[in-house]
């Protein structure tokens, strides 16, 4: 079987291979946006030259990447930025593009398909009025929706972007409409994270007991692509489990789960001054694997091996700590979790989660309690606080009722309900509905084990006459 090229097969993680790397190549930007983690406007200082960009280019190729996506700031406002693309193409790397689109002309998106680029995803994040406001820059909207229909028409298969927040959320349904119908074919879509310019304007963070309508009008919307040619990409931060994971998830047909955050095993972030990071949005405070100029790429994974999350021993917080899933989940999108305490594991957003409380009458919340540094990248702190479905603060607990599979190595979908459960249950966690694959097996199993002991009899009963023969004599 063919697979996309950003697909992680089994080698890629026991080799510790940068299969798609994010690389913010500027941090300049035409953009001014309240929910920037990044805090883009000015170009960072020392950015990396063409010549340590192509030698990056070089270590990547030969480490084992597969694609790297360029982003900024904005990145077509580096003057080599296509220099820079069309040597990752000539190194048999796949190069694709992110960007606000302001001053993404026709002729650049052409330039763009000449380098070498085969993939542009256009930010959108909501109707033209708000997503002008978000973004900053009155226009911005027309603009952004404009390059869609160019890249279309360039040859390279168009992608919109969303971040999903409470300002966004209710217009999900009219983005799509509209992404749609301007020539779009893939829509992915993350959270607005708890980081930079986005603790600043607190306001505008999804709650996470919001993430079930969400999801609920994501997987209608997922549903309705389908018969269009187009596919909704739930992101790393949108999720996990519950009733549609086995639909959506998976980037080829087979029916899988999230996987894990991949952050520092076979994702990599590049800032423009050569920071290594386990991920484009993570803060190289935590997570950076040290700076091209003075390590290679090779030594930075290295140096990561131990931060990411099949290797840091974090055994999760709050409801995670007690999930189900978690020793195939752990915790969801590194980004999120770090970026609302400090520390990565307690992820309120997950999907299965707010089911599960919301089953129980209760509900979580985020509530601020510290600013970020005005830095690029930046946290603040937010707690997470547990509240009945009215809203009334409740000391309970929070945990999971479902006991963690014991056994399991892989999860599989239940035959009956369609959720995702350890492939050692007999019995459905969710449904309570026994699985005739198990039962077949136990069948199985039983059958095997009559057989042998129907041997060892006649294998006793052999011996016990020879020995009554040889008494005999």
């Amino acid at each position: 079987m063919e697979y996309p090229l950003r697909y992680r097969r089994p080698e890629d993680t026991g080799a510790g291979m940068p299969v798609h790397v994010v690389w913010e190549i500027t941090l300049a930007c035409n953009l001014s946006c309240g929910h920037c983690g990044s805090r883009a406007g000015s170009r960072r200082q020392n950015e990396l030259t063409t010549r340590e960009c192509f030698d990056i280019i070089h270590q990547l190729r030969d480490a084992g990447t597969r694609e790297i996506t360029l982003i900024g700031g904005e990145a077509y406002l580096r003057k080599d930025w296509l220099e820079i693309a069309a040597e990752i193409s000539r190194s048999g790397i796949l190069c694709g593009l992110q960007t606000g689109a302001r001053g993404l002309t026709r002729a650049r998106i052409q330039s763009a398909h000449d380098a070498g680029i085969r993939a542009i995803g256009v930010s959108i994040d909501g109707p033209r009025d708000l997503h002008d406001r978000l973004r900053g820059v009155r226009g911005s909207h027309d603009q952004a929706m404009q390059a869609i229909a160019d890249i279309a028409a360039t040859g390279i298969r168009p992608g919109v972007n969303t971040q999903i927040n409470a300002l966004s959320a209710p217009h999900l349904r009219d983005i799509y409409t509209a992404i749609l119908n301007a020539g779009a074919k893939s829509w992915q879509t993350q959270l607005t994270v708890a980081m930079g310019n986005a603790v600043d304007n607190a306001e505008i963070l999804l709650q996470p007991y919001q993430i079930l309508d969400v999801v609920d009008e994501l997987f209608a919307i997922f549903e309705d692509g389908l018969r269009h040619d187009f596919r909704v990409l739930p992101g790393n931060s949108i999720g996990y489990f519950g009733k549609y994971e086995a639909h959506w998830r998976s980037i080829t047909q087979a029916a899988e789960p999230w996987q894990g955050c991949t952050a520092g095993a076979t994702t990599l972030g590049l800032e423009a001054d050569g920071t290594i990071k386990g991920c484009p949005s993570l803060s190289k405070d935590s997570y950076s694997g040290g700076v091209s100029r003075q390590v290679s790429i090779t030594e930075a994974m290295r140096n990561l091996s131990a931060r990411t999350v099949r290797r840091d021993n974090n055994p999760g917080g709050g409801f995670c700590s007690t999930c189900y899933y978690y020793e195939f989940c752990q915790g969801g999108c590194t980004w999120v979790t770090h970026s609302l305490a400090g520390v990565r594991g307690d992820n309120p957003y997950c999907y299965y989660r707010a089911s599960k409380l919301r089953d129980a009458g209760l509900r979580e919340t985020i509530v601020k309690t510290a600013e970020a540094a005005p830095t690029p990248f930046a946290t603040g702190r937010f707690d997470i606080v547990v509240e009945t479905a009215d809203g009334a603060p409740t000391p309970l607990a929070i945990a999971d009722t479902a006991p963690r599979p014991v056994g399991a190595t892989h999860l599989v979908v239940c035959e009956s309900c369609e959720q995702f459960i350890g492939d050692t249950e007999a019995v459905c966690v969710h449904c309570d509905t026994e699985q005739r694959s198990a039962a077949r097996a136990r069948l199985a199993q039983a059958q095997e084990i009559a057989n042998l002991l129907a041997e060892i009899d006649s294998h006793a009963r052999r011996i016990h006459s020879v020995l009554e023969d040889i008494s005999s004599r």
